[in-house]
């Protein structure tokens, strides 16, 4: 069998040595978000359900909601809303065929992620 690698030349980058550009961190996030999005509406209805269906369960439910675990997730949810809206009116924009340079896509991200944690903050200091 022949040697495959002659002359010891380097493999593909590894997970460990390749550095994933922004825009694909930032692309991968916002399908994470999305996702997280849906599983934290399942609380949400959760919560509905229980007021509609018995004192008791209701109490439960609160509970759950609001322990620290629950504001956590409460807490994620809020960043992971306002992050999805940032990145969605980003993508919006290249829809139109603007920004889609280097720089810009790297601003861009920039800004979204910015404009993400001061709108979250922004919503809990009003809430």
């Amino acid at each position: 069998m022949a040697d495959v690698n002659r002359g010891n030349r380097p493999l593909s980058p590894h997970v460990s040595i390749y550095r994933m550009p922004l825009n694909a961190v930032l692309s991968i996030t916002h399908r994470i978000t999305g996702v997280g999005m849906s599983l934290a509406s399942v609380l949400i209805v959760w919560y509905f359900l229980a007021a509609a269906t018995s004192e008791a369960y209701f109490d439960t439910a609160s509970w759950v909601l609001t322990s620290f675990l629950g504001d956590l997730i409460m807490l994620g949810s809020l960043m992971a809303i306002w992050y999805h809206f940032c990145s969605g009116i980003r993508h919006l924009v290249w829809d139109t065929g603007s920004g889609l340079g280097q720089r810009r896509v790297q601003r861009s991200g920039i800004t979204a992620l910015i404009a993400a944690a001061v709108l979250t903050l922004i919503t809990i200091i009003l809430a």
